[in-house]
Protein backbone atom coordinates (compact mmCIF):
# COMPACT_ATOMS: atom_id res chain seq x y z
CA UNK A 1 0.00 0.00 0.00
CA UNK A 2 1.65 3.18 -1.36
CA UNK A 3 0.91 7.08 0.42
CA UNK A 4 -1.22 7.24 -2.43
CA UNK A 5 -3.79 4.95 -0.91
CA UNK A 6 -4.26 6.50 1.72
CA UNK A 7 -7.85 7.49 3.04
CA UNK A 8 -9.18 11.53 2.84
CA UNK A 9 -7.16 13.32 5.35
CA UNK A 10 -7.93 13.55 9.00
CA UNK A 11 -5.49 16.11 9.59
CA UNK A 12 -6.44 19.92 9.05
CA UNK A 13 -3.91 22.19 7.71
CA UNK A 14 -2.59 23.90 11.06
CA UNK A 15 -1.58 20.19 11.48
CA UNK A 16 -4.40 19.79 13.84
CA UNK A 17 -8.04 17.92 13.36
CA UNK A 18 -10.00 19.90 11.41
CA UNK A 19 -13.28 20.45 13.48
CA UNK A 20 -14.96 19.26 10.61
CA UNK A 21 -13.15 16.15 10.51
CA UNK A 22 -12.64 14.97 13.36
CA UNK A 23 -12.90 11.35 13.61
CA UNK A 24 -15.26 9.21 15.44
CA UNK A 25 -13.23 6.33 17.33
CA UNK A 26 -14.18 3.15 17.15
CA UNK A 27 -12.05 1.12 19.72
CA UNK A 28 -12.28 -2.94 20.69
CA UNK A 29 -10.69 -4.59 23.30
CA UNK A 30 -11.41 -2.59 27.12
CA UNK A 31 -8.39 -4.51 29.26
CA UNK A 32 -5.91 -3.23 31.22
CA UNK A 33 -5.08 -1.12 28.78
CA UNK A 34 -7.32 -0.41 26.39
CA UNK A 35 -9.84 1.37 29.35
CA UNK A 36 -6.84 3.73 29.82
CA UNK A 37 -6.69 5.02 26.53
CA UNK A 38 -10.51 5.97 25.62
CA UNK A 39 -10.44 7.56 28.50
CA UNK A 40 -7.82 9.52 27.21
CA UNK A 41 -8.99 9.68 23.82
CA UNK A 42 -12.26 10.95 25.50
CA UNK A 43 -11.08 13.54 27.70
CA UNK A 44 -9.35 14.85 24.22
CA UNK A 45 -12.78 15.55 22.83
CA UNK A 46 -13.06 12.29 20.31
CA UNK A 47 -16.36 10.72 19.80
CA UNK A 48 -16.37 7.06 21.11
CA UNK A 49 -17.86 4.24 19.90
CA UNK A 50 -16.94 0.73 22.17
CA UNK A 51 -17.12 -2.78 22.50
CA UNK A 52 -15.51 -5.70 24.23
CA UNK A 53 -16.19 -9.31 25.43
CA UNK A 54 -17.41 -7.90 28.52
CA UNK A 55 -20.17 -4.91 28.24
CA UNK A 56 -19.73 -4.04 31.84
CA UNK A 57 -16.31 -2.36 31.12
CA UNK A 58 -17.83 0.01 28.89
CA UNK A 59 -19.82 1.13 31.82
CA UNK A 60 -17.66 4.65 32.43
CA UNK A 61 -17.29 5.12 29.20
CA UNK A 62 -21.27 5.14 28.15
CA UNK A 63 -22.25 7.17 31.17
CA UNK A 64 -19.39 9.57 29.63
CA UNK A 65 -21.01 9.56 26.42
CA UNK A 66 -19.29 6.68 24.31
CA UNK A 67 -21.77 4.69 22.19
CA UNK A 68 -21.46 0.32 22.74
CA UNK A 69 -21.69 -1.30 19.44
CA UNK A 70 -22.42 -5.21 19.93
CA UNK A 71 -20.26 -6.21 17.55
CA UNK A 72 -16.53 -5.49 15.35
CA UNK A 73 -18.67 -5.13 12.40
CA UNK A 74 -20.60 -2.13 14.31
CA UNK A 75 -18.01 -0.37 15.49
CA UNK A 76 -16.21 -0.51 12.24
CA UNK A 77 -19.29 0.67 10.42
CA UNK A 78 -19.71 3.61 13.07
CA UNK A 79 -16.35 4.66 13.00
CA UNK A 80 -13.91 7.04 11.02
CA UNK A 81 -10.93 4.97 12.55
CA UNK A 82 -11.02 1.26 13.98
CA UNK A 83 -8.75 0.29 16.92
CA UNK A 84 -8.20 -2.64 18.45
CA UNK A 85 -5.90 -3.49 21.86
CA UNK A 86 -6.24 -7.59 22.46
CA UNK A 87 -4.24 -9.72 24.07
CA UNK A 88 -3.42 -12.50 21.35
CA UNK A 89 -3.15 -12.77 17.49
CA UNK A 90 -5.66 -15.28 17.02
CA UNK A 91 -8.38 -12.82 19.12
CA UNK A 92 -7.08 -10.30 16.65
CA UNK A 93 -7.49 -12.64 13.84
CA UNK A 94 -11.06 -13.47 15.14
CA UNK A 95 -12.00 -9.88 15.47
CA UNK A 96 -10.89 -9.41 12.26
CA UNK A 97 -12.42 -12.06 10.16
CA UNK A 98 -15.16 -13.95 12.20
CA UNK A 99 -18.53 -13.35 11.50
CA UNK A 100 -19.38 -9.70 12.24
CA UNK A 101 -15.50 -8.87 12.90
CA UNK A 102 -14.50 -5.74 11.74
CA UNK A 103 -14.47 -6.45 7.54
CA UNK A 104 -17.79 -6.80 7.82
CA UNK A 105 -18.22 -2.79 9.01
CA UNK A 106 -15.56 -1.35 7.91
CA UNK A 107 -15.85 0.80 4.51
CA UNK A 108 -13.75 0.76 1.57
CA UNK A 109 -10.56 2.83 2.24
CA UNK A 110 -11.45 2.86 6.48
CA UNK A 111 -8.43 2.66 8.73
CA UNK A 112 -7.82 -0.03 11.04
CA UNK A 113 -4.86 0.88 13.83
CA UNK A 114 -4.24 -2.46 15.47
CA UNK A 115 -2.20 -1.40 19.14
CA UNK A 116 -2.32 -5.05 19.99
CA UNK A 117 1.62 -6.23 20.70
CA UNK A 118 0.61 -8.94 17.63
CA UNK A 119 2.54 -10.09 14.91
CA UNK A 120 1.83 -8.57 10.91
CA UNK A 121 0.11 -12.12 9.78
CA UNK A 122 -3.28 -11.00 9.87
CA UNK A 123 -3.07 -7.68 8.24
CA UNK A 124 -0.78 -8.95 5.68
CA UNK A 125 -3.91 -11.84 4.70
CA UNK A 126 -6.49 -8.82 4.86
CA UNK A 127 -4.18 -6.82 2.53
CA UNK A 128 -3.55 -10.04 -0.16
CA UNK A 129 -7.01 -11.22 0.31
CA UNK A 130 -9.22 -7.37 -0.22
CA UNK A 131 -6.65 -5.01 -2.22
CA UNK A 132 -9.13 -3.51 -4.02
CA UNK A 133 -10.62 -2.72 -0.78
CA UNK A 134 -7.94 0.22 -0.14
CA UNK A 135 -7.95 -0.07 3.64
CA UNK A 136 -5.41 1.72 5.34
CA UNK A 137 -3.63 -0.66 7.92
CA UNK A 138 -1.39 0.37 10.72
CA UNK A 139 0.12 -1.79 13.27
CA UNK A 140 1.00 0.92 16.41
CA UNK A 141 1.87 -1.42 19.46
CA UNK A 142 2.43 0.16 22.88
CA UNK A 143 5.11 0.06 25.66
CA UNK A 144 4.28 1.94 29.14
CA UNK A 145 1.28 -0.86 30.98
CA UNK A 146 -1.45 0.33 32.22
CA UNK A 147 0.14 3.27 34.37
CA UNK A 148 1.17 5.06 30.59
CA UNK A 149 -2.37 3.93 29.48
CA UNK A 150 -4.26 5.78 31.92
CA UNK A 151 -1.62 8.46 32.17
CA UNK A 152 -1.91 8.99 28.69
CA UNK A 153 2.02 8.40 28.51
CA UNK A 154 2.21 5.64 26.16
CA UNK A 155 5.06 4.65 24.13
CA UNK A 156 3.81 4.00 20.63
CA UNK A 157 5.55 2.41 17.56
CA UNK A 158 3.92 2.70 14.38
CA UNK A 159 4.40 0.92 10.74
CA UNK A 160 2.67 2.95 8.30
CA UNK A 161 3.52 5.08 5.14
CA UNK A 162 4.10 8.43 5.93
CA UNK A 163 0.86 9.69 4.68
CA UNK A 164 -0.80 7.29 7.28
CA UNK A 165 1.42 7.94 9.94
CA UNK A 166 0.72 12.10 9.66
CA UNK A 167 -3.24 11.24 9.09
CA UNK A 168 -3.88 9.13 12.44
CA UNK A 169 -0.63 11.50 14.65
CA UNK A 170 -3.30 13.50 16.46
CA UNK A 171 -5.33 10.44 17.47
CA UNK A 172 -2.11 9.08 18.57
CA UNK A 173 -1.06 11.66 20.98
CA UNK A 174 -4.04 11.74 22.74
CA UNK A 175 -2.92 7.96 23.90
CA UNK A 176 1.03 8.64 24.09
CA UNK A 177 3.69 11.10 25.00
CA UNK A 178 4.05 12.84 21.69
CA UNK A 179 7.89 12.92 21.47
CA UNK A 180 7.76 9.28 22.27
CA UNK A 181 5.68 8.11 18.96
CA UNK A 182 7.67 6.92 16.47
CA UNK A 183 7.09 6.18 12.81
CA UNK A 184 9.72 2.84 12.82
CA UNK A 185 9.03 2.14 9.46
CA UNK A 186 6.84 0.26 6.60
CA UNK A 187 3.86 -2.22 7.78
CA UNK A 188 4.83 -4.72 10.34
CA UNK A 189 7.84 -2.96 11.55
CA UNK A 190 5.59 -1.96 14.89
CA UNK A 191 5.42 -5.39 15.54
CA UNK A 192 8.87 -6.03 15.30
CA UNK A 193 10.23 -3.41 17.23
CA UNK A 194 7.57 -4.13 20.05
CA UNK A 195 8.57 -7.95 20.12
CA UNK A 196 12.37 -6.84 20.27
CA UNK A 197 11.68 -4.31 23.17
CA UNK A 198 9.36 -6.84 25.28
CA UNK A 199 12.32 -9.62 24.78
CA UNK A 200 14.99 -7.13 25.87
CA UNK A 201 12.83 -6.13 28.88
CA UNK A 202 12.36 -9.76 30.00
CA UNK A 203 16.17 -10.58 29.56
CA UNK A 204 16.92 -7.65 32.00
CA UNK A 205 14.19 -9.27 34.51
CA UNK A 206 16.45 -12.89 34.67
CA UNK A 207 19.59 -11.30 33.80
CA UNK A 208 19.42 -8.86 37.61
CA UNK A 209 17.24 -11.07 39.21
CA UNK A 210 20.74 -13.66 38.71
CA UNK A 211 23.07 -11.11 39.05
CA UNK A 212 21.16 -10.00 42.40
CA UNK A 213 20.94 -13.08 44.14
CA UNK A 214 24.32 -14.26 43.06
CA UNK A 215 25.55 -11.15 44.57
CA UNK A 216 23.44 -11.51 47.76
CA UNK A 217 24.74 -15.16 48.45
CA UNK A 218 28.32 -14.09 48.10
CA UNK A 219 27.96 -11.70 51.22
CA UNK A 220 27.55 -8.65 49.20
CA UNK A 221 24.89 -6.33 50.39
CA UNK A 222 22.44 -5.84 48.31
CA UNK A 223 22.19 -1.61 48.22
CA UNK A 224 25.96 -1.79 47.73
CA UNK A 225 25.97 -4.41 45.02
CA UNK A 226 22.60 -2.55 43.10
CA UNK A 227 24.66 0.64 43.52
CA UNK A 228 27.91 -0.72 41.80
CA UNK A 229 26.06 -1.90 39.15
CA UNK A 230 24.66 1.19 38.36
CA UNK A 231 27.84 2.68 38.44
CA UNK A 232 29.55 0.12 35.85
CA UNK A 233 29.17 -0.33 32.02
CA UNK A 234 26.60 -2.91 32.94
CA UNK A 235 23.85 -0.91 33.81
CA UNK A 236 20.48 -0.69 32.45
CA UNK A 237 17.14 1.14 33.37
CA UNK A 238 15.77 -1.79 34.79
CA UNK A 239 18.26 -2.34 37.20
CA UNK A 240 18.07 1.74 38.12
CA UNK A 241 14.60 1.86 37.69
CA UNK A 242 12.20 -0.61 38.01
CA UNK A 243 13.40 -3.53 39.21
CA UNK A 244 12.52 -0.88 42.36
CA UNK A 245 9.00 -1.65 42.63
CA UNK A 246 10.35 -5.55 43.42
CA UNK A 247 13.11 -3.98 45.91
CA UNK A 248 10.58 -1.65 47.12
CA UNK A 249 7.46 -2.79 47.41
CA UNK A 250 6.99 -6.60 46.81
CA UNK A 251 5.45 -5.52 43.75
CA UNK A 252 5.84 -7.99 40.69
CA UNK A 253 3.41 -6.04 38.51
CA UNK A 254 0.15 -7.78 38.14
CA UNK A 255 -1.17 -5.07 35.80
CA UNK A 256 0.37 -7.58 33.56
CA UNK A 257 -0.13 -11.45 33.82
CA UNK A 258 2.65 -13.61 32.94
CA UNK A 259 0.59 -15.59 30.56
CA UNK A 260 0.96 -12.90 28.67
CA UNK A 261 4.47 -11.91 29.16
CA UNK A 262 4.85 -15.91 28.18
CA UNK A 263 2.97 -15.21 25.01
CA UNK A 264 4.97 -12.09 23.74
CA UNK A 265 7.91 -14.19 24.66
CA UNK A 266 6.84 -16.69 21.74
CA UNK A 267 6.28 -14.20 19.37
CA UNK A 268 9.43 -13.08 19.32
CA UNK A 269 10.90 -16.61 19.08
CA UNK A 270 8.13 -17.20 16.37
CA UNK A 271 9.46 -14.30 14.56
CA UNK A 272 12.96 -14.54 14.65
CA UNK A 273 12.17 -18.22 13.68
CA UNK A 274 10.77 -16.63 10.20
CA UNK A 275 13.72 -14.55 9.63
CA UNK A 276 16.03 -17.22 9.58
CA UNK A 277 17.97 -15.57 12.72
CA UNK A 278 19.16 -18.06 15.99
CA UNK A 279 17.24 -17.02 19.49
CA UNK A 280 19.53 -19.23 21.27
CA UNK A 281 19.29 -17.00 25.01
CA UNK A 282 15.72 -15.68 23.94
CA UNK A 283 14.22 -18.91 23.92
CA UNK A 284 16.21 -19.54 27.48
CA UNK A 285 14.68 -16.57 28.73
CA UNK A 286 11.23 -17.79 27.49
CA UNK A 287 11.80 -21.58 29.22
CA UNK A 288 12.13 -19.20 32.52
CA UNK A 289 9.30 -18.02 31.86
CA UNK A 290 7.49 -20.97 31.91
CA UNK A 291 8.62 -22.41 34.65
CA UNK A 292 7.56 -19.41 36.76
CA UNK A 293 4.23 -19.38 35.26
CA UNK A 294 3.68 -23.23 35.87
CA UNK A 295 4.87 -22.21 39.53
CA UNK A 296 3.19 -19.21 40.42
CA UNK A 297 0.05 -19.11 38.25
CA UNK A 298 -0.95 -17.26 35.14
CA UNK A 299 -2.38 -14.38 36.44
CA UNK A 300 1.03 -13.74 38.52
CA UNK A 301 2.96 -10.72 37.77
CA UNK A 302 5.06 -10.27 34.52
CA UNK A 303 8.36 -10.11 37.04
CA UNK A 304 7.05 -13.07 38.90
CA UNK A 305 10.36 -15.33 37.76
CA UNK A 306 12.49 -12.94 39.82
CA UNK A 307 10.74 -14.81 42.53
CA UNK A 308 12.33 -18.10 41.13
CA UNK A 309 15.81 -16.68 42.24
CA UNK A 310 14.61 -15.70 45.96
CA UNK A 311 13.51 -18.98 46.04
CA UNK A 312 16.65 -20.38 45.37
CA UNK A 313 18.46 -17.88 47.69
CA UNK A 314 15.88 -18.68 50.53
CA UNK A 315 15.09 -14.99 51.43
CA UNK A 316 12.99 -12.00 49.40
CA UNK A 317 15.95 -9.46 47.84
CA UNK A 318 14.52 -6.42 49.35
CA UNK A 319 15.95 -2.83 50.10
CA UNK A 320 15.54 -2.43 53.41
CA UNK A 321 17.03 0.09 56.63
CA UNK A 322 19.41 -2.68 56.92
CA UNK A 323 20.83 -3.26 53.53
CA UNK A 324 20.24 0.74 52.89
CA UNK A 325 22.49 1.74 55.99
CA UNK A 326 25.28 -0.92 54.12
CA UNK A 327 25.02 -3.16 57.02
CA UNK A 328 25.46 -7.31 55.01
CA UNK A 329 22.83 -9.44 56.02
Amino acid sequence: MNDSQNDESLVSEDGGIGASRRPTIGFIGLGNMGIGMTRNLQRAGFDLVVNDVRRETAAELVAAGARWASSPAEVAASATIVITMLPTPRIVRDVVFGADGILEGIPDGGTWIDMSTSVPEVAEEVRSRFPERNLNIVDAPVSGMSVGAANGTLQIFVGATTGQYQNILPVLSAMGDPERILHVGAAGAGYAVKLMINQLWFSHVIATAEVLAIGTAAGVNLDVLRRSLIASPANSNFLEHDVLSILNDGDYDEGFAIKLACKDLGLSIDLARSVGMPSELSALVEQIFVRAKRGYGDLAGEMTPFKLYEDLLGTELRLTSETLSGVAR
